[in-house]
Parts: structure tokens; sequence; C-alpha cells
């Protein structure tokens, strides 16, 4: 326990994917600051698939052996039954749930051209549909409670076109549907005090081909900001918080003042195609200005 003001005592999570990585870097911080941490991991390889519940199992354990009050949890989360299953047994076994972090995910590379159904419904399975359900079960308990912190993550390589890479269709795709998951969930969570954010994290994880501790980008330097957005001292949602190497700023896409939805975004008016592709250099002269609906904190 933390003899720090900054804590999460009497509290209790839910973390995904938590057998490594990331995931086991929020679940040892936030244990330390007081949590009492579910770390589910389904155990599956570095292609999404297999099943080794000993994974996480053993990473509990360990951290167990720190003094850290954490339990395993080997159930999937491919489908809206396995994630109610899932919350239904942390309320069951712990009688609340506080805040969930969705770190779970995996990479696979396609050309567009070699995507097929089955690779891409398990990519939003996993990163899209997994979130929704998982807050979807915890809503009515959050809601009882007096609220609750619901973090879900997406990429650098969904959100920015410069860091797009080769064969992640089926994983941007996933990713970006998250950022508007985020966004519907924070609207509607307001009123009751279920704040929902997102995190775009960067560290060199399984997922990168990196096995043991990391030479640079730890996870551990993610943590920080990923706790805070769990904690009781974040009472905003819609924010994407990015995170690399030990820094962080948070971002979200919001309207400039004077538009009046959808009647006048204070764009260029143009009446015909002619005219539009006159004044192409003018209209995307946000993208490159100060001028940016991207608005940052």
């Amino acid at each position: 326990m933390t003899d720090t003001p900054f804590d999460f005592n009497g509290q209790v999570g839910l973390v995904t994917g938590a057998a490594g990585g990331l995931g086991l870097a929020y679940t040892r911080l936030l244990a330390r600051l007081g949590a009492r941490v579910v770390m589910q991991d389904v155990g599956a390889d570095r292609g999404g698939e297999g099943r080794d519940p000993a994974r996480v199992a053993s990473a509990a354990a360990r951290l167990r052996v720190d003094g850290l009050d954490v339990t395993s949890c080997g159930l999937a989360i491919d489908t809206r039954a396995q994630c109610h299953a899932l919350v239904d047994e942390v309320l069951a076994q712990h009688g609340r749930l506080d805040f969930i972090i969705h770190n779970a995910g995996w990479v696979h590379y396609q050309r567009i051209e070699d995507i097929r159904e089955v690779q891409l419904e398990h990519m939003l399975d996993i990163a899209t549909k997994a979130p929704l359900w998982l807050a979807q079960a915890a809503w009515p308990a959050m809601r009882a409670a007096g609220g609750g912190r619901i973090v879900l993550t997406t990429s650098d390589r969904a959100l920015y076109p410069q860091y797009v890479q080769h064969g992640l269709a089926s994983y941007a795709m996933a990713k970006s549907a998250a950022v508007g998951l985020m966004n519907v969930l924070a609207a509607e969570g307001e009123a009751d005090n279920i704040i929902v954010n997102a995190v775009s994290p960067v560290a060199k994880t399984r997922m990168w081909g990196v096995h043991g501790e990391p030479d640079e980008l730890h996870p551990d330097t993610v943590a920080p900001g990923v706790a805070w957005l769990a904690s009781s001292h974040c009472v905003q949602g819609g924010w994407v918080l990015r995170a690399s190497n030990g820094q962080f700023h948070a971002t979200r896409t919001q309207e400039p003042a004077g538009v009046s939805y959808p009647r006048d975004l204070q764009g260029v008016a143009v009446a015909s195609v002619e005219a539009f592709d006159a004044a192409w250099a003018e209209i995307a002269l946000p993208a490159i200005e100060p001028r940016s609906r991207h608005r940052d904190c």
C-alpha cells in the first residue's frame, strides 16, 4: 500500500492483456498505489492464436511475491457473452469494479488484397467490440456506485497518417473505431460520473517482437498517465492520451470557435467542382496551419 495522498485504496480494477508488457506495467503501478487488480489474459501468442492461462497466472504470482493485491483470470473476451461473464465474475468476487483498462490487443500484418473476414473480425472483436461489451457489462454497477473510470486503447498508427505502416489496415481500422466508441461512452457516462478516455501508448513489448526488458521505450514509462486516467482525479472524458518514453500529450478533435454545426462550418464556400478545384489549397490550409481543428490540452 502507498502512503502518498494519491492512492487507490479500496478500489478494484480490471486490466485486460495484463500478462506482460503494458498491461503488466499498468497492473504493477496500480497495485502499488493500493488497488486490487484483476489481471485478464488468455495467453495468446503474438499472432493472437492459442490459449495459455498459465502465463497470466505466473505474472500475478510474481506480483504477489512483492506483496501486491492481484488475481489472475484466463477468461476470453472475444464475444459479448464472454465480456459480460468476466465482469460478472469480478463483481461476484470483489463486490465492486471501479476502473477498467482495456489493453488487450494484437498486431497482424496483411496486404490489402490478402485481408479476409476472419482476421478482420478477430481484430475488431478484441480492439473495438470487447471494450464496448466490457463497458456495457460494468455500466450498471459503476452507475450504482456513483461512477467509474474506463480507459480504451488506440494507436498513433491509426491517428496520424505519417505513422501509418503498410499491412496494418485491419489494425488501424479497429484502433480508429475505438476512438469513436470512446467519444460516445464519454458522453453517455458523464452524467453518472463514468469517465471514459483512451490511451495511445508507445512501448517496446512483445507486439514489437521484443521479449524481456527493452533497451528503450519502457512500458513502465507509460503507466503513470494511464493510472491517472483510471483514478478519481480524472474528471473529464473524451481525451486521447499519447504516451511515449515518459512523455505525455492529451489531444482531442474539436471544432474551433464560430462553427454552427452543421450549417456553418466556417469553411470555404464553393458552388461547383471547378470552384472547389481552384479553392483546394485554401480548403486544405487548416491541416497545416494553427487554424486546425485538432486542439490539444
